[in-house]
Formats: structure tokens, C-alpha cells, sequence
């Protein structure tokens, strides 16, 4: 072989390879641009729908009631003369998302109770109304990798939800600004920001378990249903079952020692933090409450010595990491099993 045949040998093997990473790079492309086509039908059909705006509705609504009790029960109690209790510890600009006169719950009541609702509204038909429509598979007939149909719903319903939340906490700060006429230090607002991306991160669970259970289940209905006796049971009947387990646990006649105590009274509290709930429940006190130092029983040896005063937001953060570890995990879960369930079935066309 002489050297004009090499040389042309290695031209055409360099521009083969060069014409092979062009055709990677141009499906990716195309991969890419056909993900985000679907995330943005997907995030405008759900602005769209009835359902999620009647939601939307209440959950603002119940909030703007929220923070109107919070601002009604501090006017009162500064006018009434008490307005030490209100001093450089006690966070007042906190007090909006945790206090209330009583008419009405707090606004972390309010997003507990209604916020699951609002993920599962978002997930509980993202698959198996595709599906019933015959629109799944002449999607999966498009050239595209069919784990995109999947992650895009999840990525379109996670950033309404971010948008829903920031834009609703972000209102109330202002609106509690305009009202008291006291701005935020920057610990609050560190504080409500980090309690806005767990809200976004507990929805997030609730998602990802409609979503598990619209690839389960064939009916929207069926789906929607098991979403909900999820929550239900949570949310009512878990802590029942436990405060029945804790009878027996925290027997007095089987209690030897102090040190017993506080061991069966974290096994307890063990099983409540199975619950999701709770994991969002004691993560929004310790962010919202710097005043609260502990999740659990402590001995008087552990006690002693500690400063009295609030945490700072490092050892809230530090605090709450078991709990926020639990909810990711939980939603991770959810998700890698519904993404299992999709990537094996048989999709056919109606």
C-alpha cells in the first residue's frame, strides 16, 4: 500500500467519525428540543386544566386567610400591650406562617393538609389518561427515548409546583411587609426560603406517588382513589395505629429506668416518622420555630448545660437533615418504581 492510499484511508476514516459525532450530537439535539416540547405541553395543558385551577384557587384563598389570622392575632396582641413578647428572639415575621387567632388555621396548616392534594391532582393521570386517550403510544412512536415521556411529566409538574409555591411565599412575605411594616431579617428569609423548598419537596412525594400509581393502574379514577386512601391513612389513621403500639411499648409495669424511657419513647417516635406527615410536620417546626432545639426525649445529663435561646439556621438545618433526607428519599423511590413499571410495559395502540 503506498502512502496516497494511507492518507486517503485515514481521511476518510477521520470523516467518517467526525460525520458519526455530528449524527450524536443532532439526535441529542433533537432528543433535547423534543423534552422540552413536551414539558412545556405538558406544564400549559396543567396551568389549563379545570382541575388544578380550582385547586390553585382554593389553596390560595386559604392562604391569603391564613395570613390574615397570623397578621390579626400580632395587631392584637402588640395593641393589647404585650408587645414584649415580641422581641429580638421571638422572630416575628416567622409568626405569619405558624401563628393564627383561631378562626382559621396556620398557613403551614393549611399547606400540610392541602398540598398533598394539589400533588396528586398533578400526578394521579399523567400516564394512564395518555393512555386511555390512545395518544401514549402514537407518542412512543416518535423518535424519541420513551423514558422522556415519563421524566417530562415528572420535571413539568415539579416546576408548577415550584412556581406555585415561590410565587405564594414570596406574596405572603410582601404582604406581610406592607401590613406590619417590618421587613424580614436575613435569617428569616433564609428560613422561608429553605421552608418553601420543603413544601416543594413533600409535594414532590406526593407527586411522584400519583404519578407510581397512574402507571399501576389503567383508570384515573382507581389511581386518583388509591393516591387519596394513601394520604388518608397518613394523615388519620397512622397515628391511631402508633398511639395503640405505644400502649404496649410504654407500659409502666415493663419501664425499668429513665434511660428505658427515653429509648422506648424514641422507638415511638420512630414509627411516627415512617409517616411522611410527620417528617414534613417536625421539619416545618424546627425551620419555622427556632425556639424549638429538639425532636425528641432528652435526659436531664443531655439537658444540662444547654444555653437557653433560639437555634441558629445552621443547627435547624443540621437538625431537620434526618427528616429531609427521609422525604427525598421517599420520592426518589416512588419515582425509580413507577420508572421501572413504565420502561417494562407493553404499550399498544387502541
Amino acid at each position: 500500500m503506498n502512502m496516497a492510499n494511507v492518507k486517503e484511508k485515514l481521511r476518510f476514516n477521520g470523516l467518517g467519525k467526525f460525520m458519526d459525532e455530528n449524527r450524536k450530537e443532532s439526535a441529542q439535539n433533537d432528543n433535547r428540543q423534543a423534552f422540552m416540547a413536551i414539558v412545556r405541553k405538558e406544564f400549559t395543558d396543567s396551568i389549563r386544566s379545570w382541575r388544578i385551577t380550582i385547586l390553585l384557587t382554593i389553596i390560595l384563598l386559604a392562604c391569603f386567610g391564613s395570613l390574615y389570622t397570623a397578621v390579626t392575632a400580632i395587631t392584637s396582641t402588640m395593641d393589647s400591650g404585650a408587645a414584649e413578647e415580641f422581641g429580638n428572639d421571638s422572630y416575628l415575621f416567622l409568626q405569619l406562617f405558624t401563628i393564627s387567632d383561631g378562626t382559621l388555621p396556620s398557613f403551614i396548616t393549611f399547606v400540610g393538609f392541602l398540598g398533598p392534594l394539589f400533588g396528586i391532582a398533578l400526578g394521579f393521570d399523567a400516564i394512564n389518561s395518555e393512555r386511555n386517550r390512545g395518544t401514549l403510544s402514537r407518542l412512543m412512536s416518535q423518535p424519541i427515548p420513551r423514558d422522556y415521556v415519563l421524566n417530562a411529566k415528572f420535571v413539568a409538574a415539579l416546576l408548577l409546583n415550584i412556581v406555585l409555591f415561590f410565587s405564594l411565599g414570596f406574596i405572603v412575605m410582601a404582604l406581610g411587609i406592607l401590613i406590619l411594616g417590618i421587613p424580614p431579617t436575613l435569617e428569616e428569609f433564609l428560613r422561608i426560603f429553605s421552608f418553601l423548598i420543603l413544601c416543594i419537596v413533600y409535594i414532590a412525594f406526593w407527586l411522584n406517588l400519583g404519578i407510581l400509581f397512574s402507571t399501576v393502574f389503567k383508570n384515573s379514577a382507581t389511581s386518583a382513589l388509591s393516591s387519596i386512601a394513601v394520604w388518608i391513612f397518613f394523615n388519620i389513621f397512622y397515628s391511631m395505629i402508633v398511639q395503640l403500639l405505644s400502649r404496649s411499648i410504654m407500659n409502666p409495669a415493663q419501664l425499668t429506668s429513665m434511660e428505658d424511657v427515653v429509648s422506648r419513647q424514641g422507638t415511638v417516635l420512630n414509627l411516627m416518622r415512617i409517616s411522611p406527615n410527620y417528617l414534613f410536620n417536625e421539619s416545618t417546626t424546627i425551620l419555622l420555630s427556632p425556639s424549638v432545639r429538639s425532636l425528641g426525649p432528652l435526659t436531664m445529663e443531655q439537658a444540662s448545660g444547654a444555653v437557653a435561646g433560639p437555634l441558629p439556621l445552621s443547627q435547624s438545618l443540621l437538625l431537620i437533615w434526618p427528616q429531609l433526607t427521609g422525604l427525598i428519599a421517599a420520592t426518589l423511590i416512588c419515582f425509580a418504581i413507577a420508572y421501572v413499571i413504565f420502561m417494562r410495559q407493553e404499550i399498544r395502540s387502541n
